[in-house]
Parts: structure tokens; C-alpha cells; sequence
């Protein structure tokens, strides 16, 4: 899909700089799979986090210990 969009030229210039990317759609494609992969585990994150269960690190190692 085509799309046109303003992009920070300082902005651009120093992430293809530190990346191996030598096109601009490879760079905004990788910078969109990686937001996706980050939002992706922060949402996982959070759920874990509400898990009913109520255990300590120490509990999940004697838990390992025991098989």
C-alpha cells in the first residue's frame, strides 16, 4: 500500500545509520514490526500480571526443585 507520510530526515538519517537497512520502506517496515512485537509483549506483561494464582519467586523454585 502506498502512503505518504513526513518523516523527521534527522530522524531517518540516524536510524539508518544504526540499522542495516538501505531503504526507507525497509526501515519504517522493520519500525512497525518491532512497535507491533513490543505492544504485543506489554500486553502479555500486563496480563501475567493479573494471574489469580498468588506466587513468589520462591514458591515457583521449590516448585521447579520438586518437578
Amino acid at each position: 500500500m502506498r502512503s505518504t507520510i513526513e518523516i523527521d530526515d534527522k530522524l531517518l538519517k540516524k536510524a539508518m545509520a544504526v540499522t542495516r537497512f538501505t531503504t526507507k520502506k525497509g526501515l519504517v517496515n522493520a519500525g512497525l514490526e518491532e512497535l507491533i512485537r513490543t505492544k504485543r509483549i506489554e500486553r502479555l506483561i500486563s496480563r501475567l500480571g493479573k494471574s489469580p494464582l498468588k506466587l513468589s519467586l520462591n514458591d515457583l523454585s521449590k516448585m521447579r526443585a520438586y518437578g
